[in-house]
């Protein structure tokens, strides 16, 4: 940030008092607003219908051309479960009832936390949305694992088809981090439940 959105003045990086991270503050005396930045939160869901997930292949950057879960920001003044649903509406033309939190993962490298539900439709239709080539619902093998876009959604769906032979759903939340040096964008996964 080089210049304040609320009064136009110079920003300059430093940690204010009584805080221990440099943050983004207005340099003027008349304004000096602190600017915190923090993480952004992903919301989506898991759509099962008949032993299959509802998987949509994404028509934007980044990961174009990849497949994904219906999954994106979080809206100010919205649930997670209601952004989820939002969601899956928006890339899946696909309307669901939410049934519960799945998996929650962090990734502080990225300043993003990714929070998935279980999701069923209501009613057999979907197809893509603005942000989706197309939709697709795909039983466990019929899933391409190497052209999942992102790795916080390959965990879940593993975690999930476990839990899924296991006959018993539990929430799963755990952290991201990437392997240095590694071209395949390969994570080190911390569950802390």
């Amino acid at each position: 940030m080089n210049f304040c959105p609320k009064c136009g003045s110079i920003v300059e990086q430093a940690i204010p008092a009584g805080d221990n991270r440099l943050r983004d503050i207005c340099t003027s005396p008349d304004c000096g607003k602190i600017h915190y930045q923090n993480p952004r939160v992903i919301t989506g869901c898991i759509v099962e219908s008949d032993e299959k997930i509802l998987f949509c292949r994404r028509a934007i950057q980044p990961r174009y051309g990849l497949w994904t879960l219906p999954a994106g920001f979080l809206e100010n003044s919205e649930t997670i479960s209601e952004g989820a649903a939002r969601e899956t509406m928006e890339e899946a033309n696909a309307e669901v009832d939410v049934i519960d939190l799945f998996s929650v993962f962090t990734l502080a490298h990225i300043n993003q936390v990714y929070m998935l539900f279980r999701a069923t439709l209501k009613t057999p239709h979907f197809g893509p949305g603005i942000e989706s080539l197309e939709v697709e619902l795909l039983g466990e093998s019929q899933i391409p694992w190497d052209q999942l876009a992102f790795a916080a959604i390959t965990e879940t769906m593993r975690l999930y088809f476990a839990d899924r032979e296991s006959g018993s759903f539990r929430t799963h939340i755990g952290e991201m981090r990437p392997i240095e040096g590694d071209e395949f964008h390969e994570y080190q996964v911390d569950m802390l439940t």
